[in-house]
């Protein structure tokens, strides 16, 4: 079997075959710090994440590289409105970004680049273009030659000039070209700023990623990564960029994930229903904002909605539970049973499946129903009078196996039995001394948690739901 990816370069999937065999070079853009990161940002950490864990799963040696933008209008305008040192300001986003993706499951990369921290390679990569006539200074500014480089347009699959005619040159900009874009921006009174052959200055957006993915992963990476909206003009200023300077392929696969709605509507500052991750993680567990954005295929567009997240817990609890009863099955299960291999066989199957799945452009969504095919084949299995421990112990590895590629845990907030004793405990004494609220508070949590009580004339009893 082989993995497929579609490529938004040529529009359609192709079989993955990387520069260097049982390696994968991969580059993800990262967020700009000025800001708690939105659900918008968290979908492609999710979903790269993702990739990045089958990819490792299924035998490769995985570079994976993701950026900061710690410098740019945003983050001064914001450190200005809150009278804080630019660097102080991203240097505390990006603490808080480390927590939150954490929280999100996502492990970190093996680089995370800053563009403050890289700035003579960036000064470098612009002297080159220039070098080879492919940007001009202009009083301070350095732009890209964008009709110099005949491919512009090959990403976003727009010709250049359709793009022409829809381009403008804004007031106080010294282009030669309206498509032309900035390498290197000439410092305003205030800004930060570093020094540079064409003046006092930092760079322009696009360029940050050409430089740190050459830098950190060579002049052909296998593949490139963003949301959706980063195809144009980002990924395709970074291609142009890329392929003059070293006349190579800037990336043999992009891949892009949707966008995210909020109760159908497109998420937006302007709407007012701008989410932050920061937010919904203190009210829900992250792990089942994670489980919900891996529900829907990475490249189509999902909606967020309270009511959707819910579900998700729902169903996410339902896979946890399934598990839970294994663990405790196993412990009661001492025999072998003659059908064994009967089970061990359909097991097998359902990894196949998970397989073949995530082989076809990563497709969570179905890999998850696999998942709960394993459930629901492991509680019929639990309806048998007999049961094998290597039978039980082949769904709980299969379990862990899938929700480690996923990246989501199986047992957070699942209670240990002494845990669920002292709080039934705590629940007589409440009910003995006419403390019915706190009775009530502890039996709601313990519901919660899929413990379900039954008062009974010898004592309180209870089990997993």
């Amino acid at each position: 079997m082989s993995i497929r990816i579609y490529n938004t370069l040529t529009q359609k999937k192709e079989v993955f075959k990387p520069i260097e065999e049982g390696k994968v070079k991969m580059y993800v853009c990262g967020p700009t710090v000025y800001n708690y990161i939105h659900i918008g940002n968290a979908r492609p950490a999710i979903v790269f994440d993702t990739v990045r864990r089958y990819l490792e799963f299924r035998g490769y040696e995985v570079k994976y590289v993701s950026n900061f933008t710690d410098v740019d209008d945003r983050i001064i305008k914001a450190a200005n409105e809150n009278n804080e040192d630019v660097f102080s300001l991203a240097d505390r986003f990006i603490r808080a970004y480390f927590e939150d993706i954490a929280a999100l499951g996502c492990l970190k990369a093996a680089h995370h680049p800053r563009v403050t921290e890289n700035m003579d390679i960036i000064i470098h990569f612009i002297k080159g273009l220039i070098d080879k006539d492919f940007a001009y200074e202009s009083d301070g500014d350095v732009y890209f030659r964008t009709k110099k480089f005949q491919e512009y347009g090959k990403l976003s699959h727009q010709s250049i000039d359709d793009l022409r005619l829809g381009a403008r040159i804004e007031v106080g900009e010294k282009k030669q070209d309206p498509l032309d874009f900035a390498l290197w921006k000439a410092a305003k009174p205030g800004e930060v700023y570093w020094e540079s052959p064409w003046g006092k200055g930092r760079p322009g957006w696009h360029i940050e990623c050409s430089a740190m993915a050459r830098e950190y992963l060579g002049d052909t990476i296998d593949i490139h990564a963003g949301g959706q909206d980063l195809t144009f003009p980002h990924h395709e200023n970074e291609i142009a960029q890329s392929e003059s300077l070293t006349g190579k392929p800037f990336a043999n696969y992009w891949m892009h994930n949707g966008y995210i709605n909020i109760d159908n509507e497109k998420m937006s500052k302007s709407l007012g229903n701008f989410v932050l991750v920061h937010d919904i993680i203190t009210q829900h567990d992250p792990n089942v904002l994670r489980f919900f954005m891996l529900s829907v295929h990475y490249r189509h567009p999902i909606n967020y909605s309270e009511e959707l997240l819910n579900n998700a817990k729902s169903a996410l609890e339902r896979l946890q539970t399934s598990y839970q009863n294994l663990k405790h099955r196993l412990e009661a299960s001492t025999n072998l049973v003659e059908d064994d291999q009967k089970w061990l066989d359909q097991i097998a199957n359902f990894h196949n499946q998970f397989i073949e799945e995530m082989d076809d452009d990563f497709n969570t969504a179905n890999a998850i129903s696999v998942l709960f095919e394993v459930s629901k084949l492991a509680n019929y299995y639990l309806m048998e009078k007999n049961t094998s421990p290597v039978v039980i112990r082949k769904f709980l590895e299969t379990f862990e196996q899938f929700f480690n590629v996923l990246g989501l845990e199986l047992t957070k907030d699942q209670l240990l039995d002494e845990e669920i004793e002292q709080l039934i405990t705590k629940r007589n004494e409440a009910r003995k001394n006419r403390d019915f609220h706190t009775a009530d508070q502890i039996r709601d949590q313990l519901k919660e948690m899929n413990i379900v009580l039954e008062d009974t004339p010898q004592g309180t009893r209870w089990k997993r739901s």
